[in-house]
């Protein structure tokens, strides 16, 4: 059953013929699939995929990335004897085929079904062991029926709560829009003018869990760079809260939240967020207007843009409140760095010590006063604001006190002066300690029609989620995508869907038309895969016990912070329902580096008549000048073929190679055209060359460039080792394989790849174990007669990197049945152990020549042979040995004179 080459193959062997024979025969056998009621004696393995959003433009070459990587170590596991779960589905909902539907009218489930179907023909042709009975979608109404279940249990646990919250509104385009969607305050689609506008919106209370969040981080096995950028989004900061007093009738309390209590005397003026709660009760009537103005335009930005603005804007309200502490009157400014959704929506303003207040106080000419200095010997005369040109924010001592609050801090180290403040003003009753966190409640609806609708109606107005029994709550047929222009979902447009009957009580209610986030389908799935045709529960206990927690997890950095936070959010809450028994989902996480395009070559000329090559190193690029004397140049592309490398690495232009050029990589996108669709690779070179190349690139967290030609040296590779076995001309087995165990040689080269190769798939170093392989198929090439049992045992490690030519090659050498459910090669340390060393041999520390001797040999031995050696007697012969040198077991070195 061996096929022979055809025309038009890049290989030794017909990859278009060979890939699809093995992906039918691996279907046909459901080679992986994993029994439902697994073995529960035998260890389990579950690795797992971010799985991707099925968009209209398919792969690129990305994403098998991070599957191949997947792919290869179940492929692994399951050759050494575990239980692996390896499934693939889509998160299926989301705004394209929504956006699709309103331009086209083609219902998103047509355009997400078409999608996905060429998302499977794509990966099924890269081979990958998927168990594709267990596929899943988010869209799929037996899936979204459990999604709806676990907004049920939030909702009973009282975490899950309604609010009017800003949401990005765009009046022309009738809809609410996701801050992705919003592009310098204009819509994506069409460049409207949007609005922040409040709206009521489901909220999840994931501050609750911040705490846990946080803790919990430590029991996993993850980068240290993903758990940092977790610690910092739930932002976690301890302090006290203190409250200012407000000038007008009513007194009002102003509590603020600070870190630093201690430079409580350097307060020169309070902050209030745009949306700050009793604003107008402080508001002077002469400010009133302008007030109103500033809120105004601050409601059209978002947070982020807020917190970005590098000018800082605020406006008066005419009132002063009083410092709790120093019982002095500071005026009460509005800003908009300040978020209402941070602390109290206040701030004490510090200019002297916090970056934004110094830049706020310089920009309207506020007070600024020095209440810490950084040189212990500091003079209790404060250092000169005046002089200052920005917030000094580091570590020192107490200066400036001066008795505030009948205690004396001044001198004090901060941390010092912070505990004995803290414990005074307690006392006081001036002051609370507080525990605060960055982390914002999750916004958890969507004004859109494809998503799960939430299993909630509104009886008399007051929300209840419909009984487990009426789960799933279907999306309805509509007419049209169109928004409904009221800011509520297409839902709103469906009277006969929106009226409906409590079933507990019959009487007349309405349906939530908004729908959940993406995120919602996302946060759960690795649980469905596990038991994905349950009808009564969303997991089976015992499953869940079994194959929890996911052992490998692979993604882009890019879901860093909110998938993984949501995901392990509602993991924590269904652990507290006692639906799963981990504490964590994703035990280890591996990210992918990004692919780049192609590397991008730009020579320069002269902007002149002759238009005179100028090299890159002569440029200077931003002013696109030449640095010698300022003439203009322009950039222009150049072809790979007209480019070399020289010995030092420089890239240059091949007909001049005085000419240096500029040379990098761009993110893969459309506009750029420098995408690359897998599907063309695996037409020219098959998807074991293309898997084997992405994991050659280099190490698989590293961001790496693209290179299609580097392709065809993973081709010539997998044809060299196709070689090893086979004669290309007939296509039969080669007359060099031999039935026997091997020479020494032979087995020791085998057993050195054995180890590599294991230690390095194990420890998910794919490029070096890659390495290892050419190492072996080099000297086995050498080989005149190749033992059967030795190419055997290599091809079973090939076997999880390149299947499917392993799987040929498994079936001429007469291997039983389908290799991928072989088992993996054993070390015998024994083979290691190399029975011959090699002694370099030197006259006068030059070296002469080298002899191979017995492992065993001892140095009176060794020295005489070095003596017979023709090569060396021509270099002592009429000389003196004046010293012998012996290294153990590496060199000798004879003076002679």
């Amino acid at each position: 059953g061996v096929v022979g080459v055809v025309g038009g193959s890049a290989l030794a062997y017909d990859h278009r013929v060979v890939e699809p024979k093995w992906q039918k025969v691996w279907a046909e056998k459901e080679t992986f699939r994993t029994p439902v009621k697994p073995d529960t004696t035998r260890p389990k393995f579950y690795a797992l995929d971010m799985f991707p959003y099925p968009s209209g433009s398919g792969l690129h070459v990305g994403h098998p990335e991070g599957y191949t990587a997947t792919d290869i170590t179940s492929r692994y596991k399951k050759m050494q004897g575990f239980n692996v779960l390896h499934p693939m589905g889509w998160d299926a909902f989301g705004l394209p085929a929504e956006q699709y539907a309103l331009q086209t009218g083609t219902h998103p489930r047509e355009t997400t079904a078409k999608n996905i179907d060429r998302f499977r023909t794509q990966l099924q042709s890269l081979g990958f062991g998927y168990d594709w009975k267990r596929e899943v979608a988010t869209t799929d109404k037996t899936y979204y029926k459990w999604t709806q279940w676990i907004f049920k249990r939030l909702f009973e646990k009282n975490l899950a709560y309604q609010d009017e919250l800003p949401v990005n509104w765009c009046p022309k385009l009738g809809t609410v829009l996701a801050n992705e969607e919003v592009i310098d305050g204009l819509s994506e689609r069409g460049g409207f003018p949007v609005e922040r506008r409040p709206m009521r919106q489901w909220v999840l209370r994931i501050t609750q869990y911040a705490e846990r969040l946080l803790d919990d981080l430590d029991l996993l096995d993850w980068p240290q760079s993903i758990k940092d950028m977790q610690r910092n989004w739930i932002g976690k900061s301890e302090g006290a809260q203190l409250a200012f007093t407000a000038d007008n009738a009513d007194a009002s309390q102003i509590p603020v939240f600070t870190t630093r209590p201690e430079t409580v005397a350097g307060v020169s003026y309070l902050v209030l967020a745009p949306e700050y709660a009793d604003l107008a009760k402080l508001v002077t009537p002469e400010h009133k207007a302008a007030v109103d103005d500033y809120c105004a335009a601050a409601a059209r930005k978002s947070d982020r843009d807020r917190g970005a603005a590098a000018a800082k804007s605020g406006v008066f309200t005419g009132a002063f409140a009083r410092n709790p502490v120093t019982a002095e009157n500071v005026p009460i400014w509005v800003a908009d760095y300040v978020l209402a959704g941070y602390g109290t929506g206040a701030v004490m303003a510090v200019p002297a010590h916090d970056v934004r207040d110094f830049e706020f106080a310089t920009a309207f000419d506020l007070p600024i006063r020095v209440v810490v200095a950084a040189d212990p010997a500091a003079d209790a005369a404060a250092p000169d604001a005046a002089a200052m040109e920005g917030a000094f924010t580091g570590e020192g001592v107490i200066v400036g006190w001066n008795g505030a609050a009948g205690i004396d801090l001044d001198g004090m180290p901060m941390g010092d002066a912070r505990a004995k403040l803290l414990d005074h003003l307690e006392a006081e009753g001036l002051a609370e300690r507080r525990v605060n966190y960055k982390l914002r409640d999750w916004l958890f609806s969507r004004q859109r029609y494809w998503g799960e609708p939430f299993p909630v109606i509104f009886v008399d107005g007051v929300p209840r989620c419909v009984p487990d029994a009426a789960l799933p709550v279907e999306l309805p047929e509509v007419e049209s995508y169109q928004p409904s222009g009221t800011g509520d979902s297409p839902l709103a447009t469906v009277p006969e869907w929106v009226n409906t009957v409590d079933p507990e009580t019959g009487r007349p209610a309405v349906r939530e038309t908004n729908t959940m986030p993406q995120w919602a389908g996302s946060c759960w799935y690795y649980l469905r895969f596990v038991d994905p045709q349950n009808d009564l529960a969303p997991i089976d206990p015992e499953l869940e016990k079994y194959w929890l927690p996911v052992d490998l997890y692979v993604g882009g950095v890019e879901h860093a912070v909110l998938h993984l936070l949501y995901a392990r959010f509602w993991h924590k809450v269904l652990y507290d329902c006692g639906v799963v028994t981990t504490k964590e989902p994703f035990q280890r996480l591996v990210n992918q580096g990004i692919i780049l395009g192609e590397v991008e070559h730009t020579g320069f000329r002269l902007e002149s008549e002759d238009g005179e090559w100028i090299s890159a190193a002569d440029v200077d690029v931003s002013s696109q000048t030449r640095k010698s004397d300022g003439a203009s140049v322009v950039p222009v592309r150049v072809e790979l073929t007209a480019v070399e490398k020289t010995k030092g690495d420089v890239n240059v232009l091949v007909e001049n190679p005085a000419i240096a050029v500029s040379s990098r990589a761009h993110k893969m996108s459309k506009s750029r055209g420098n995408v690359v669709n897998p599907d063309s690779v695996i037409d020219e070179y098959g998807a074991d060359a293309l898997r084997l190349y992405l994991m050659f690139m280099g190490p698989l967290e590293q961001v790496k460039p693209w290179s299609t030609k580097a392709v065809s040296g993973m081709a010539r590779l997998l044809s060299r080792t196709y070689r090893l076995a086979v004669d290309p001309a007939s296509g039969e087995l080669s007359s060099a394989v031999v039935d026997g165990e091997g020479s020494k040689e032979q087995l020791r080269a085998l057993h050195v790849a054995i180890k590599k190769i294991t230690e390095d798939t194990e420890g998910m170093r794919y490029n070096t174990a890659i390495a290892a392989m050419t190492e072996f198929v080099n000297a086995a090439t050498k080989w005149e007669t190749r033992p059967r049992a030795v190419l055997a045992e290599f091809v079973r490690m090939l076997s999880p990197y390149a299947p499917h030519l392993a799987e040929e090659l498994w079936e001429v050498l007469g291997g039983e049945g389908v290799l991928a459910e072989g088992s993996w090669p054993q070390l015998d340390e024994r083979f290691l152990v190399d029975d011959q060393k090699t002694i370099v041999i030197q006259v006068n520390g030059k070296v002469r020549h080298k002899v191979l001797v017995d492992a065993a040999a001892e140095k009176d031995v060794i020295m005489s042979m070095v003596m017979e050696e023709d090569v060396i007697r021509k270099f002592i012969d009429g000389k003196t040995i004046r010293k012998q040198i012996y290294v153990p077991d590496k060199l000798v070195n004879l003076v002679v004179s």
